[in-house]
């Protein structure tokens, strides 16, 4: 993953703003350490930070058309770029980079030709021929984007909300699927695929074609000039991407480079289900594996780095971000530097625990909308930062724009959990690879449940945090958040504390216009989507870019209204979903107690007793 800031239409455009601009960049510099560019344009700034994964030699940004009038800068890949260069031929390309054409597409396309892109990307294209520009993001919000607005009509774009918050009247996440055009002003959605207005589809289960469709995706990220490896947990979502990537490495370009052998990555508390699970899916398909370990007390140490770069102050999302945080490190110490990843297989199915009460297929089917939907702000979010943070990219087949389109296809009631058929959650994905023949998986891992992240790194990572976020966060605390935090105020003392931290780096205050400010369209655009609320109050514009409402075990608001007695055990924990998890909270184990760390640096708790082996390049 790569960082990009762009800040167009400024009034200053002296070398002290170029300087302002350069020095806000550097704030992304965790995301691409490998390079920087910077391309000023009358009031006009591009600037990149890079993360060098396709053509390290020659693929740095800003990139441009063959007479340097259109310039764009991107952040993430395109895995059809070779298919679309040879609709391309007429143009000259400077480089191997696969975001090259884009701004080549726009030269052909102008600016309808988003939907031609198969990847996940945020990327901001200037046309200096007539200073327009647009802005897009990737169907899904793999890659992250922020848009805010300056007091002097500058309009800011960034990877992240650190580099333009100090300096933005106001900022929003830019919604997935949108482009952002300046001709017009506003935000117009590009992807529309048939799922999204949540009608309810009929087509019949084919087994042959999901298979056929992930392992299409999986395949397709494959294409890499570097080392690589897979998260692998051990359950179901992150063992199905190993094993189609163990399969089928031999067969790409990057074997020749790398090696056929792949690389599989685990962290886990000690004796934690992840760790047995994950090693045994890697002895099973013959993987070089890589197992970490970690205290509670060392994520606790590290969760104010986690919040700082992660963006949130959502409890699920922390939870799970702290332990991919500390692997990341790890991953990146060892020489690899692009990693796949199981997320939005959950999401696509119906695999957190709680959708075994959905009352019907019509409910199931809207839940697992609204909560693709909501991917930007959870798991991709979390998938993306945690690992950016150490100059780790993060690819999730299961996001594939194609591989969605297809299993959101599907009549939902073939996902349902159907105990007395035998189906239990993600039935359709596990049956699709169960194959007598060639199997996959072994039996057991692939019907394993369900196992959030957060939860399979060992249950005493939960308890451990609510003890000693219990520490931290008195009673009165807690009873007077209303008052402190009006705005998606904390329901527990874990919350709280971590909204404490998150105000810590984020505490700007802006100013929220009145509802006469804006016209009707705009209001449309901006209130519609982003659920603004348009008042004249100060306003905490990166507070507001965290979802909040209550959630049982992942779930949407809507969701926990599916069993009257989750409105009294609201916790995002699987372990939530009372008389469904195998180890639900009335049989979990004793808790564990962690101390405070007397060492503080820059605001950061020191990550104490972390150690890295010195390594050279994994060879995936």
């Amino acid at each position: 993953m790569c960082g990009i800031l762009a800040v167009l239409g400024c009034a200053d455009v002296s070398l002290a703003k170029r300087a302002r601009i350069i020095e806000l960049s550097r704030r992304l510099r965790h995301r691409g350490p490998d390079w920087s560019g910077i391309h000023c344009f009358q009031d006009c700034y591009l600037a990149h930070q890079r993360l060098a994964i396709m053509d390290p030699a020659s693929g740095d940004q800003p990139l441009y058309n063959e007479d340097k009038t259109v310039v764009v800068t991107v952040n993430g890949e395109i895995y059809n770029h070779e298919e679309l260069r040879a609709k391309l031929q007429s143009h000259k390309f400077r480089t191997g980079s696969d975001c090259e054409v884009i701004a080549h597409l726009y030269e052909e396309y102008g600016e309808e030709f988003v939907d031609m892109l198969d990847g996940m990307f945020s990327f901001v294209l200037l046309d200096t021929r007539d200073k327009s520009f647009i802005a897009a993001r990737d169907a899904i919000g793999i890659t992250p984007l922020y848009l805010g607005w300056g007091l002097d009509g500058s309009v800011w774009f960034s990877s992240e909300m650190k580099a333009l918050s100090d300096d933005c009247e106001r900022f929003i996440s830019f919604p997935p699927g949108h482009i952002y055009s300046s001709k017009t002003g506003g935000l117009r959605r590009w992807y529309n695929p048939p799922w999204y207005s949540e009608s309810i589809p009929s087509t019949p289960y084919d087994p042959l074609a999901l298979r056929e469709a992930f392992e299409k995706a999986v395949i397709k990220r494959l294409m890499t000039d570097v080392p690589f490896g897979v998260l692998l947990s051990g359950g179901l979502d992150s063992s199905l991407v190993a094993a189609v990537a163990s399969r089928h490495l031999a067969e790409t370009k990057v074997a020749k480079q790398w090696g056929s052998q792949l690389h599989t990555f685990c962290i886990g508390l000690e004796g934690s289900p992840d760790l047995r699970a994950a090693k045994e899916v890697a002895d099973y398909l013959g993987t070089l594996h890589h197992e970490f370990h970690f205290t509670v007390q060392e994520g606790i140490d590290a969760l104010e780095e986690v919040i700082y770069h992660t963006e949130t102050y959502d409890v699920t999302t922390i939870r799970a971000s702290t332990p991919m945080f500390l692997m990341s490190r790890k991953i990146k110490s060892l020489g690899v530097k692009m990693v796949l990843s199981g997320e939005g297989s959950d999401e696509i199915f119906g695999g957190y625990l709680y959708f075994h009460k959905a009352p019907n297929k019509e409910e199931f089917h809207r839940e697992t909308c609204r909560k693709i939907k909501a991917l930007h702000l959870y798991d991709c979010l979390r998938a993306n930062k945690a690992t950016s943070a150490w100059g780790v990219e993060a690819r999730v087949p299961f996001l594939d724009k194609s591989f969605i389109n297809l299993a959101m296809d599907l009549d939902p009631e073939w996902k349902m959990v159907k105990r007395d058929l035998g189906r239990i959650e993600k039935w359709v994905i596990r049956n699709a690879f169960d194959d007598d023949k060639q199997p996959y998986l072994p039996k057991h891992i692939l019907y394993r449940q369900k196992e959030q992240f957060s939860d399979g790194v060992g249950y005493s990572w939960i308890d451990g945090l609510k003890d000693y976020a219990s520490q931290h966060v008195s009673d009165a605390m807690l009873m007077n958040a209303s008052f402190v935090y009006p705005e998606n105020t904390p329901t527990t003392k874990e919350g709280y504390f971590y909204r404490t931290i998150f105000e810590k780096f984020f505490p700007k205050i802006c100013k929220q216009y009145p509802r006469e400010h804006y016209d009707n369209k705009r209001i449309e655009d901006l209130a519609g989507i982003h659920q603004l609320s348009i008042s004249g109050h100060l306003h905490n514009a990166a507070r507001s870019t965290v979802p909040g409402g209550p959630s049982v075990a992942c779930s949407t608001a809507k969701a926990v209204e599916w069993d009257a007695a989750w409105s009294k055990n609201l916790d995002p924990s699987g372990r939530a979903a009372l008389g469904v998890h195998d180890a639900a909270y009335e049989d979990v184990p004793e808790k564990t107690t962690v101390t405070a760390n007397p060492i503080a640096a820059n605001g950061f708790a020191v990550t104490g007793a972390v150690e890295f082996a010195t390594a050279s390049p994994a060879s995936a």
